[in-house]
């Protein structure tokens, strides 16, 4: 490896740690503050706040790593200007477009082993944190996943436990719904199956029920049936993927295909996995852009400033993108993409002239 290759390399990723470990601290500092005041009404050990905080901070530091190579690339170039080292290397013959080169498929192979280990230690973190927080919340005693059985629903309505199963969601009807109920004790009171109930509200309409209580059989044309959950309940209640790892995000969408339950969130959190190697590479040539650009301002606070103001349009522009994405206004594949487009299209735009700088 040539020496300039080395020197690069070492200094942009000490640039990339640095970044990291100043917003990590910061994330940290934000989610102890922010656990603090939700156990502020709980007798709980002091560490609790820090240990979730810090259980927490690793998804949200994941979600942020795009503008962690922006900032970090900025950092990078702020050093290299200093004592005109830039001019040293192209006074060697090597270009600014070869420096960014350099810069992007480091990067690519930095944002491949985010994905394949940074995101799985994410996840895991996540779902301690989800489980862990999940018992000093009030709606503890309620559950509803699905397997490869359908979907699965625990639910405590006056004090009596509900199981449900359910074959298929379709639209804001479960089919084939078997419910057990049981009594504190958890004694069998009633069996009630049906073929289709809709669940648009937290008042249930059963069709068609069958109700097997006391040793006897009876049919109900229309029950109406109290749950803490609804349609739009159960939707939030399967949105945070950010706790499975890939392979889990495959083994869930397989699951919900099967009981027909929309898979978009899915599809676009897999897309959005897959593209952010990409992504984290063209926000680091976009960063290192900026910098040749602005190299002749003299203030660093305003050349950070640029590239902040471009990491709060790429944000807005990325939500944007999801919510039409998740919405189905736009394609799936439209909407994670989107972004990274709008981009490519900046950095070719900028490039074209960019050994001139």
């Amino acid at each position: 490896m040539s020496t300039y290759i080395k020197f690069l390399s070492s200094n942009y990723i000490k640039s990339i740690i640095y970044v990291f470990t100043v917003m990590f601290c910061l994330v940290i500092i934000l989610n102890i503050l922010s656990e603090i005041e939700f156990f502020k009404d709980n007798n709980v050990n002091s560490l609790i706040p820090v240990y979730l905080a810090f259980l927490n901070s690793f998804d949200l530091i994941f979600e942020m790593f795009p503008f962690i190579f922006l900032i970090a690339t900025q950092v990078f170039f702020v050093n290299l200007f200093k004592d005109n080292q830039i001019n040293i290397f192209k006074y060697s013959g090597l270009k600014n477009s070869k420096i960014l080169m350099i810069l992007g498929i480091l990067t690519l192979f930095i944002g491949i082993l985010i994905i394949t280990l940074f995101y799985s230690f994410s996840s895991n973190f996540k779902n301690l944190y989800l489980e862990y927080k999940n018992k000093f919340t009030n709606d503890n005693k309620y559950l509803a996943v699905i397997t490869n059985n359908g979907l699965w629903i625990k639910d405590i309505v006056n004090q009596n436990t509900l199981i449900v199963n359910a074959s298929k969601i379709n639209q804001n009807f479960l089919k084939n719904v078997n419910i057990n109920e049981f009594d504190e004790n958890y004694n069998l009171i009633k069996i009630i199956t049906s073929q289709n109930a809709n669940i648009n509200s937290n008042n249930w309409i059963l069709y068609d029920a069958n109700i097997v209580e006391n040793n006897s059989t009876r049919k109900v044309d229309k029950l109406i049936l109290y749950s803490n959950f609804n349609f739009e309940q159960i939707n939030n209640l399967f949105s945070n993927l950010s706790s499975l790892s890939i392979i889990e995000l495959f083994e869930l969408r397989k699951n919900y295909k099967k009981i027909n339950y929309s898979t978009t969130e899915i599809d676009i959190q897999l897309q959005k996995l897959l593209s952010y190697p990409i992504y984290f590479t063209l926000m680091t040539i976009l960063s290192g852009i900026i910098m040749f650009n602005v190299k002749q301002f003299k203030s660093i606070s305003l050349k950070i400033v640029i590239g902040l103001l471009f990491c709060v349009v790429i944000y807005y522009l990325n939500n944007l993108s999801q919510v039409l994405g998740n919405t189905e206004k736009i394609s799936l594949t439209l909407s994670v993409w989107m972004t990274l487009v709008v981009i490519m299209i900046l950095n070719s735009i900028f490039l074209i002239n960019i050994n001139e700088k």
